[in-house]
């Protein structure tokens, strides 16, 4: 029997994100001037060091890990009692990474159901100890004790700290636009802090189904339509397929027009429009990083995109070969593939994944 979808292509979003995401961690705070001075008139193109080293990630592919973790665990959780919560499960795991930014068990306020949450094998990995400049509406909202909903918000923040790390949610969720939006509404209150996210997840359900990027755009565009509150993010889409059709390569000029990327729906569009309008793939992620908002959440959301929809093959051997915890990445990628769409194991071991 054949599987549905290649493995390669859940590896190379997560890998994809994790580049992109490193290539624009040592600009995330310059304006395009200063990246056009210090890297030269095509940018930042390899690593560059930033935390201490090369090839650093930061605290969007550390999330997405976490993401990535929690859907696996209620997924275990459910095959163990008969019955899950997963968006409690997704929150458990932000839990679980906001104890890797605060170091002290104490200083989480862990779900009383099941008490002190400090198991499983990503938890074990020490270079996720490191703080990358985490958005503080992540810390805040996780520190409140309280789960947000679309429903019952914690905040009005539409920060792009939701989208940035639901590429899981698209690469496996039945439903993705429903729970990516559920997912990033834990910590983001705005309706285009957590819809951008639903979007993005439909996305990359569509990508990986089989559909070409742009026809994954506009299916997501118009599940978009019909949310109410989506203006902002149908707006920010739609602008971003309205440049592309003017032809042209991105410029950071062209780029900007779109945002900074700071708020959801403009790291959304941004990487959409990188991703679609750039002559080939490694062009695109450059281009993803190389403007003057926040480099490394578009640069990962567009690695997200891209690898989904190209696998592995296309990302730089260099790069990979400098990326932080290239295998751990991996790892979570084909066990994530392993738990949901695989007929076949690599080496799954479910108790790296306590179904609680």
């Amino acid at each position: 029997m054949s599987e549905p979808i290649g493995r390669e292509r859940v590896v190379g979003c997560l890998l994809g994100g994790a580049v992109g995401d490193a290539l624009g961690a040592p600009v995330e705070f310059l304006s395009w001037s200063q990246i056009e001075r210090r890297f030269g008139p095509h940018g930042i193109r390899e690593f560059a060091p930033a935390f201490g080293g090369l090839g650093r990630i930061t605290d969007d592919t550390q999330m997405t890990l976490f993401t990535a973790e929690g859907l696996i665990r209620a997924e275990h959780r459910f095959a163990d009692r008969g019955l899950v919560n997963v968006d409690a499960a997704l929150h458990r795991a932000y839990l679980r990474w906001l104890l890797t930014q605060v170091g002290a068990a104490g200083d989480v306020p862990w779900d009383p159901d099941i008490g002190e949450d400090t198991s499983g094998w990503l938890l074990q990995q020490s270079f996720l100890y490191s703080q990358r400049a985490p958005g503080m509406t992540c810390l805040t909202s996780l520190r409140s004790g309280e789960t947000g909903t679309p429903e019952v918000p914690l905040n009005d923040s539409k920060g792009c700290g939701g989208v940035m790390r639901v590429a899981p949610v698209g690469l496996v969720a039945s439903d993705p636009f429903s729970l990516g939006c559920r997912a990033a509404a834990i910590t983001h209150g705005h309706p285009s802090g957590w819809l951008a996210a639903g979007v993005f997840a439909q996305i990359i359900s569509g990508v990986i189904c089989g559909c070409s990027i742009r026809e994954a755009v506009e299916g997501a565009l118009e599940r978009g339509r019909r949310a109410t509150g989506g203006a902002e993010v149908v707006h920010a889409l739609t602008q971003s397929l309205t440049m592309l059709d003017e032809g042209g390569e991105p410029t950071a000029e062209r780029i900007e027009q779109l945002g900074g990327g700071w708020v959801a729906e403009e790291a959304l569009a941004i990487s959409a429009y990188c991703a679609l309008s750039a002559s080939d793939p490694a062009d695109a992620l450059a281009a993803a990083v190389n403007h003057s908002g926040d480099s490394d959440s578009t640069g990962s959301i567009t690695g997200n995109l891209l690898g989904a929809a190209l696998g592995v093959e296309w990302l730089d051997a260099d790069l990979l070969g400098q990326l932080e915890g290239r295998t751990v990445i991996e790892r979570v990628a084909d066990d994530l593939y392993d738990t949901f769409i695989s007929t076949t194991s690599t080496g799954f071991e479910s108790d790296r994944y306590p179904p609680w």
